[in-house]
């Protein structure tokens, strides 16, 4: 979609241009959202319920647009389109290979998206569905555990004393952060091979 917004041939541009970025202002609503998730596409109690509602956003439509529009040169577009080939030809063929800073970026931000979030878990998912439980729901649920057990009445003053609060939070911080450390070099690597890659000789 991205790629499409970025060629100055096509007639709709601005039309879906302007349907791509309104949801970036303005937010359907979070009851309209669980409505349509929920009961429309009965997406509760399953795996989709924490993949869909995260897998696609206006913000990386507009900035794939983006990139094609300014950084992908015209001209390798119109040598595919010498040699006869199609626009979707061209697309996989020549556009795809030299857009990795672009993908790795999307990629990046997805993997912190879906990494970090719980929220859709806690909407969409029954406490009795255990198998579902994404980790940072998970690590969540544990610190408010913990939290509840320190602040309780029911507890022991000196029992609560000796609960690992602050423990807890410093293992869940590495748990949540080292994963992310790690992959980051993987990405980089594939922003240094796409600004190498789509150089134009003159």
């Amino acid at each position: 979609m991205g790629y499409v917004l970025s060629r100055p041939g096509f007639r709709l541009r601005k039309a879906y241009a302007v349907f791509i970025f309104i949801p970036m202002i303005f937010n359907g609503g979070l009851l309209a959202t669980y409505v349509v998730n929920a009961q429309l596409l009965r997406l509760k109690n399953t795996y989709w319920a924490v993949i869909l509602p995260l897998a696609c956003s206006s913000f990386y439509i507009m900035v794939m647009a983006t990139f094609f529009r300014i950084t992908v040169p015209e001209a390798i577009i119109e040598s595919g389109r010498i040699d006869g080939a199609s626009q979707f030809r061209v697309f996989l063929r020549l556009v795809l290979p030299i857009s990795l800073p672009a993908l790795a970026t999307v990629a990046l931000f997805l993997t912190f998206g879906y990494w970090n979030d719980w929220y859709q878990a806690s909407l969409y998912l029954e406490s009795h569905r255990h198998d579902l439980f994404p980790l940072q729901y998970v690590l969540v649920n544990i610190e408010k555990n913990i939290q509840f057990l320190a602040n309780s009445d029911m507890v022991m003053t000196a029992e609560s004393g000796e609960l690992p609060t602050e423990t807890m939070r410093m293992a869940i911080v590495v748990i949540t952060v080292v994963p992310i450390m790690f992959s980051y070099p993987f990405f980089q690597r594939y922003f240094v091979t796409g600004l190498t890659v789509g150089a134009v000789k003159g």
